[in-house]
């Protein structure tokens, strides 16, 4: 049963005191706002609506993350005549749209508009996929605007909502069931492109192939959408984007993780388009991991790695190579991701802002996840020269893990600058 909705004088109340926990914010056993808004923490609705933001992220980011697929595929067979870096921008303009669509559906999740949005976006997303398989061989555009920029948005209608009503259920478990949400995305990741490879190179074909694909989302997001659940009431009055984005940009801890997080996605999405790899194991466990050392240093740790895992791709010369590194940016890149959410929840002070300021995050991310395909594409060649595209995407990528440095320190200054105040007062 959930727990029910904190009364009127708490709720006014909690902007004071979540504002005062999220100085504590560097360390996340201080941040337990469970009891200040009634956070339930588990039961049949929260867990319900994990799965079922499991299941939206398995068939939505998840499905993206397979693009490795078609893209060799429309290069080597579909759409012989435009470059790999053409083509690339196909797979990277879905991605941006899934990312910064979410300053829409987030800001409509804070209004209380979780399940309209998430019906669109589940129908559109089944939609789109049947344009796809209507397409025709060298219809660039065709593709283009049914793939890129249709799904893109249809999965973007879903995406943040996803991640962003997992925290009307949990606090102190938040990035638990964050790592497992966006754990979704991974085995996506994991599984589609062996079934799409299959599918789209067996007997079935492109067209069949990708019919059968939308069949199979289409009743995953249907169970989906009778899982999830939201639960804190909608605000009597729209949240402000004028308000939230000046109170972000004044925010050096934040804008500091949405650079990074953009820069991070420019590698992310040069290694899954061009190399392919799974990061479910590494996304499932690092919610647990950042429960001991928290979560500004766990992000910090897997954008490091993975960072230096990106350098290595250097040294590919053998399948086994290959498949080591995958495996090893696979598990540390999903670090970084699973904990995209969290690290963002960490950083808003109030709960009602967290749909727009993970939106607004996610669509700064997109910058990222938008240029580095295509751009590391055009460093490639169609003669794949390797060390080009790589030590180009290494090199971003190594920016964003200082950004998430210079996070981690705003975070301990404040953190710093609380207990001497606290002291202060004591006296």
């Amino acid at each position: 049963m959930s727990t029910p909705f904190p009364s009127n004088e708490t709720a006014m109340q909690a902007p004071e005191n979540v504002s005062q926990l999220v100085k504590d914010a560097g360390n996340p056993s201080l941040v337990d706002l469970s009891d200040t808004l009634g956070l339930p923490e588990g039961g049949f609705d929260a867990w319900g609506t994990v799965l079922g933001s499991f299941l939206i992220q398995f068939c939505g980011f998840g499905y993206v993350s397979a693009y490795g697929v078609f893209q060799d595929f429309y290069t080597q067979t579909y759409l012989t005549n435009f470059t790999p870096s053409a083509i690339a921008w196909i797979g990277s303009v879905n991605a941006f749209l899934i990312l910064s669509v979410g300053i829409v559906s987030g800001r409509m999740v804070d209004q209380g508009a979780l399940y309209p949005v998430m019906k669109i976006g589940c129908l559109l997303q089944c939609f789109f996929l049947f344009m796809l398989s209507l397409t025709k061989p060298d219809g660039y555009y065709q593709i283009f605007l049914s793939q890129g920029i249709g799904h893109g948005i249809a999965i973007g209608l879903t995406n943040v909502p996803s991640i962003a009503i997992v925290s009307h259920h949990f606090q102190r478990r938040r990035a638990v069931a964050m790592g497992i949400v966006v754990a979704g995305s991974s085995l996506g990741a994991i599984l589609h492109p062996i079934m799409l490879n299959n599918l789209i190179n067996g007997r079935l074909g492109f067209a069949n192939g990708v019919r059968a694909s939308a069949t199979l989302n289409g009743g995953l997001l249907f169970i989906a959408n009778l899982l999830m659940r939201t639960r804190l009431p909608p605000r009597p009055k729209a949240v402000s984007y004028t308000r939230v984005l000046r109170n972000s940009s004044r925010d050096g801890a934040y804008m500091c993780a949405c650079v990074g997080m953009a820069a991070f996605e420019f590698g992310y999405f040069f290694e899954a388009f061009y190399l392919h790899s799974g990061s479910f194991i590494g996304r499932l466990t690092v919610g647990f991991v950042s429960a001991y050392v928290g979560i500004p240093n766990t992000i910090v740790g897997s954008s490091l790695i993975s960072s230096a895992v990106l350098f290595a791709m250097i040294g590919l010369h053998s399948a086994a190579s290959v498949a080591v590194i995958a495996a090893s940016y696979g598990f540390f890149s999903g670090g970084v991701v699973a904990m995209m959410g969290p690290v963002i929840s960490i950083l808003t002070p109030e709960i009602s802002h967290i749909g727009a300021r993970i939106g607004i995050a996610f669509a700064i991310a997109g910058i990222g996840s938008l240029l580095g395909a295509p751009i590391c594409g055009a460093f490639l060649t169609s003669h794949y020269i390797w060390w080009k595209a790589v030590i180009f995407a290494g090199s971003v990528a190594t920016g964003g893990c200082i950004m998430f440095v210079s996070m981690q320190f705003i975070l301990e200054m404040r953190q710093r600058s609380s207990r001497v105040c606290s002291k202060e007062a004591d006296v």
